[in-house]
């Protein structure tokens, strides 16, 4: 489990932004939609930026979180994607 100070640092409930970086897919958005969906159901548009030789995708997507273990959650589930690089 991550030790995160976000208790500290936010109040929840908390619109979050998660960015993951990972291979260029078509599939990347719909693994990261995926994961928000089964933590905090609801209706998602993620943002994809794609990185200036086309090799990496950068999705951005806004998820309502409760709490910090939730927060903590998510990053290690999205950084568990697989392809993805790094979770912001």
């Amino acid at each position: 489990m991550l030790d995160t100070k976000f208790d500290e640092l936010m109040e929840f409930p908390n619109s979050f932004p998660f960015k993951v970086v990972g291979d260029a897919s078509d599939e990347l958005a719909d693994k990261v939609v995926a994961v928000a969906q089964k933590h905090v159901p609801g209706d998602y548009a993620p943002l994809t930026k794609v990185s200036s030789k086309g090799t990496y995708y950068s999705i951005t997507i806004r998820i309502t979180v409760q709490s910090k273990e939730q927060v903590e959650t998510l990053y290690t589930e999205l950084a568990a994607i697989d392809g993805v690089k790094r979770v912001l």
